[in-house]
């Protein structure tokens, strides 16, 4: 039974992986088809680092990530805690779903759902709207991040503090922030490469003065096949692979360090 589970595996990291695989492969090929190897060269990675354009892009894409996973992590932790702090189940139990609604609903129907609304409201598209956009459905994905560390965490620890006469603030920033702070650190990052992969929501809410990669790599791509992509796409997977190792040496370390204490 373990082999067939072990071979299942292997059949779907293949699966997974290959696709990936061949891009890479190709971005280093030196003639312009993704059908026969020619030979090794860099000049995919030289033009797209050579075309100014590109490099704004790239630079809205970091800049939009960075900015709207670090705001949904803050209104995510003050979500998680106002959801711990409700007593009525009912009440809860109905704003949770609510909340996993945005995580389970299409990207296409939020992406037009909030075209819609920036239309109604007279907000212009651009860079404005995609960050909006785009901490509208992180948001949701923290939450659940850090909500599990909320539960684990034991309620005499609260009231420990409080008879030790420490402030509402002292509790959050010295007893709940340091329990929660994997959850944290784990929907940041979640946030992270759900803005730099997101397609469908973007390309509803950017306008025509502003674009990010996975808007700019469709757009490429509808105009031919180029290994330039190739060498785009290679660069945001290896981005999203060094934030995704990150993320776990700093989880691992900090469960050692726990480890340690105990």
């Amino acid at each position: 039974m373990k082999t067939l589970g072990r071979s299942y595996m292997v059949v779907i990291f293949i699966c997974l992986y290959l696709p990936i695989a061949y891009l890479i492969f190709y971005s280093f090929n030196s003639g312009g088809t993704m059908t026969s190897f020619d030979g090794f060269t860099l000049e995919h990675y030289q033009s797209v680092f050579t075309d100014s354009r590109l490099i704004v892009i790239l630079l809205n894409t970091v800049a939009v990530a960075l900015i709207s996973a670090g705001l949904a992590t803050l209104i995510g932790i003050g979500g998680a805690i106002g959801l711990y702090n409700i007593r009525m189940k009912r009440l809860k139990q109905s704003l949770l779903s609510l909340n996993n609604v945005m995580i389970v609903s299409p990207d296409v129907i939020i992406g037009a759902s909030l075209l819609i609304l920036f239309t109604v409201l007279g907000i212009s598209l651009g860079a404005f709207s995609v960050i909006m956009a785009h901490i509208a459905f992180s948001v949701p994905i923290v939450v659940l991040m850090i909500l599990p560390k909320l539960q684990d965490m034991k309620s005499s620890y609260l009231d420990a503090a409080r008879d030790l006469g420490a402030s509402s603030f002292d509790v959050l920033w010295r007893v709940i922030i340091p329990h929660i702070k994997p959850g944290i650190l784990a929907g940041f990052f979640m946030a992270l490469t759900y803005s730099l992969d997101d397609f469908a929501v973007t390309f509803f809410v950017t306008g025509s003065g502003f674009s990010v990669l996975s808007v700019e790599i469709y757009a490429m791509a509808r105009r031919g096949i180029s290994l330039e992509i190739n060498a785009i796409s290679t660069l945001v997977f290896l981005v999203v692979l060094v934030i995704a190792l990150g993320y776990y040496f700093i989880t691992s370390r900090a469960s050692v360090k726990r480890g340690g204490i105990t």
